[in-house]
């Protein structure tokens, strides 16, 4: 048999449930015959038990046959009527077979006995094709339910995707835009960055939107796009990490961090004339792990967040991978503006990126 009883642990469950009923044949045969309990044992539990194998295996594909969805209900019952009939009537004759084979040992067989057994097959077919119509639709049940946690997953790749494909070219145009005003005020440093972001892009190719890397591999990017940056603000740029004991380990999404980096540097930092100081924080809180972008920014200059792309994108991937369990908040104070992320610290995943 297929569908739940195909396992070892199902099998041994059905086969369980046979012996307590052929224990109960027994009881009612020795109530019956008198003819004591080692030869109501004798005889009644592994006629049960062959009948159980039969009975299962015959009512389960006569269950697939004829599905409940798919045929009448007076078709169904009239399928089962006759097959357990054809098999209680096999079912009693192997029981007068079984029982002269013990000869001196078997039990008086007489008609009210051999109808009882009659009426007793029909009653366990039918208990066996409730159960095996059950056991299909709980497998049918659980096939949906997995196909539709597939088509959740492959959604959340799609959408995962998307979001990504909006923050390269993101990241790209501002790029561009930084060597093209070098260009004419400091050639060198236009080289220079265009090698910069060459190498740069060479590390974030192999990312993908699905797989994870640790804080560690994160903030090393984070910096190797800082020194991108400091080609074009040089001292005006000045930028601080304090990365917690713990905090190193946790998985999180790939270039998550980046364009909230880039936000500050282009936002907050870029429009001040001497320059500022950016400042990477994390710390592990047992199972959740904070991350703060803080920046400092000009307090003439009206804040704005939440509209551009950056923290946009940040949201939604957060809000797509981890639900209501991740949150991204932002605080302006005078001349800071800092950004906090929180979000479970997940230290193994089997896609998480090298």
């Amino acid at each position: 048999m297929q569908s739940s009883f195909s396992t070892r642990r199902g099998a041994t469950l059905y086969l369980m449930v046979w012996l307590m009923l052929g224990i109960v044949f027994a009881a009612l045969v020795e109530g019956a015959t008198g003819a004591g309990w080692t030869n109501a044992l004798l005889f009644a539990i592994p006629a049960t038990l062959v009948y159980g194998c039969a009975a299962g295996f015959s009512s389960y594909y006569v269950c697939r046959a004829y599905p409940l969805s798919d045929k009448s209900l007076v078709s169904i019952l009239l399928v089962f009527t006759i097959s357990a009939m054809i098999s209680a009537l096999l079912w009693t004759g192997f029981c007068g077979l079984w029982n002269s084979l013990w000869q001196d040992a078997g039990i008086p067989l007489a008609a009210p006995l051999k109808a009882t057994i009659f009426g007793l097959g029909v009653m366990l077919y039918g208990l066996s094709a409730t159960t095996h119509y059950l056991a299909i639709e709980f497998d049918r049940a659980r096939a949906a339910e997995r196909r539709e946690l597939e088509s959740k997953l492959m959604a959340q790749e799609a959408e995962l995707r998307m979001l990504r494909t909006q923050i390269d070219p993101h990241f790209l145009f501002n790029s561009l835009n930084s060597i093209s005003a070098l260009t004419s005020q400091d050639p060198a440093g236009a080289r220079a960055m265009t090698l910069q972001l060459a190498e740069f892009f060479r590390h974030t190719l192999g990312l993908e939107a699905h797989c994870k890397v640790t804080l560690a591999a994160e903030v090393k990017l984070l910096m190797h796009f800082l020194a991108i940056e400091k080609v074009r603000f040089g001292a005006r740029l000045t930028v601080e990490q304090a990365i917690g004991e713990g905090a190193s380990d946790c998985l999180l999404p790939p270039m998550i961090l980046q364009p909230l980096v880039e936000n500050a540097v282009k936002h907050g930092i870029g429009n001040l004339p001497s320059g500022g100081t950016l400042r990477i924080a994390a710390r592990r809180e047992g199972s959740i792990l904070h991350v703060q972008i803080e920046n400092d920014v000009d307090e003439d200059l009206p804040a704005a967040p939440g509209k551009g792309i950056g923290l946009a994108n940040v949201r939604q991937r957060l809000a797509v991978l981890y639900g209501h369990e991740a949150s991204v908040n932002w605080t302006r104070e005078k001349q800071l503006f800092r950004v906090t992320l929180a979000l479970p610290c997940e230290t193994t995943e089997p896609s998480a990126c090298a």
